[in-house]
């Protein structure tokens, strides 16, 4: 890890920097980064105000911080952050978030006022679909059942796009509040066929609308050799005919790692 990671428009802002002091804040940014990866919130963390205290005026520090706080749940801290990069960078491709946090902290109708400002109409097509997914999730909270489901028809009629898979799952979570579970099945299933990336749970979400409960077995993939089942065992084990004719008629059985 050399900070040589970091995309050229990051390394654009940190030009603004001595070399050595451009290097170290560089790594402390993909440090944080592979911390998010790993889950490592506390990690990501420390490493974010390192580079604030190092570059506080470098746009991609700050967004940084705002990003670990908003991954947190201290929506204050990250929209102070957000709104800082704004100040910094003169762009709002933060709005998004900006909203989500607005909503995070209960401020639903600020939300909704941020989510129509001027700024909104400029954003790329992924970030207006982004704040789309937001708005939604603010009229559901709303109880504005009908309007979340209406505000997310433009993105999930048409073309598949990268953000389709994130269009689908909302649109789906929206109808299924509304109360149409068939059509909230059908979106749940498009979803976790264009989530290639894993972003949502929809196959989860699926399996809970058609009843499919899936059953630990007990293995602990880490224990190895020392797990709780003995592999040996299954060369003991008696002819399928003794054993419970249950589980030949289709019960459910325990899940087997791919």
């Amino acid at each position: 890890m050399t900070g040589k990671e970091l995309d050229r428009e990051v390394w654009t802002q940190l030009r603004t920097l001595s070399k050595e002091n451009a290097e170290g804040v560089a790594q402390h940014l993909v440090m944080v980064a592979i911390r998010l990866a790993e889950d490592d919130v506390d990690g990501a963390m420390a490493h974010a105000e390192t580079a604030v205290r190092r570059a506080g005026r470098v746009p991609a520090a700050r967004e940084a911080l705002g990003m670990v706080a908003y991954r947190a749940g201290d929506f204050a801290r990250a929209l102070a952050e957000f709104r800082t990069v704004r100040r910094l960078s003169g762009s709002s491709h933060l709005l998004p978030l900006m909203v989500d946090s607005e909503r995070g902290l209960g401020r639903h109708e600020r939300a909704l006022e941020l989510a129509a400002s001027p700024e909104a109409a400029h954003l790329s097509a992924a970030d207006q679909a982004e704040l789309a997914i937001v708005v939604a999730g603010v009229r559901s909270d709303l109880g504005q059942l009908d309007a979340a489901v209406l505000g997310l028809e433009r993105l999930v009629f048409g073309p598949v796009r990268p953000w389709s898979g994130r269009a689908y799952y909302a649109y789906a979570d929206a109808l299924l509040a509304r109360g149409d579970e068939t059509q909230a099945r059908k979106w749940f299933a498009m979803a976790a066929t264009a989530d290639t990336d894993l972003e949502t749970d929809a196959a989860e979400r699926l399996d809970d609308l058609d009843g499919v409960t899936i059953i630990d077995s007990g293995w602990d993939e880490d224990a190895g050799e020392d797990a709780d089942w003995d592999r040996d065992a299954e060369d003991e084990a008696p002819p399928i005919g003794d054993q419970d004719r249950g589980r030949q008629d289709g019960e459910t059985h325990p899940a087997t790692e791919d």
